[in-house]
């Protein structure tokens, strides 16, 4: 009896853990939404390269992308995908535990940035970033990172990637807990 009371518990606990690793793929492949994902796999792979990286900021992205695990990013124009996006990225901060990091109204553009920390002050779990743009353009972006990573390598990352609202993200987190 007690181990089907551990398997059942194990079981909704499991459950609960993967739905919100994947609250946000209802976005992915929907029509008017870009998205970018990349596994655990593909940064594996990325990390196991062989260059001839004599450039520190190439060897500290390829020690970077070593400690990630998904990157996921969708951006949209369309109105009522918005909303949705919007409403499920508030739903999922209100039970993720994670705390902001920084907020910018930049123009048109309104940015949230927030984080699940580690065991350490400048560790990081998971950044979600998300952004409203007003302007003609119009488009709100929704990027998750998830791994085991320093804030303070996230600028290599941004800067490799060219990930959106990279630029605010790096303004925000050089020298901002500590150097490097």
């Amino acid at each position: 009896m007690k181990n089907t009371i551990v398997i059942i518990a194990f079981l909704l606990v499991s459950n609960t853990f993967f739905a919100q690793q994947s609250v946000f793929d209802k976005f992915d492949g929907l029509d008017d939404v870009t998205s970018v994902l990349v596994t655990k796999k593909m940064f594996q792979m990325m990390g196991n390269v062989k260059m001839d990286a004599k450039d520190k900021e190439t060897q500290e992205f390829i020690q970077m992308t070593k400690k990630l695990n998904n990157l996921k990013v969708f951006t949209t124009s369309n109105p009522k995908i918005k909303a949705d996006m919007k409403a499920t990225t508030e739903k999922y901060l209100a039970t993720a535990g994670l705390e902001e990091l920084m907020r910018v109204k930049e123009g048109s553009q309104n940015i949230r940035i927030l984080v699940k920390s580690g065991a350490k002050e400048t560790q990081v779990k998971e950044l979600l970033m998300f952004i409203e743009d007003g302007s003609a353009k119009n488009e709100t972006v929704l990027m998750s990172l998830t791994g085991d990573f320093d804030l303070n390598e996230l600028s290599v990352l941004t800067d490799k990637m060219n990930l959106p609202g990279g630029n605010v993200l790096n303004k925000g987190t050089k020298g901002s807990k500590g150097s490097k």
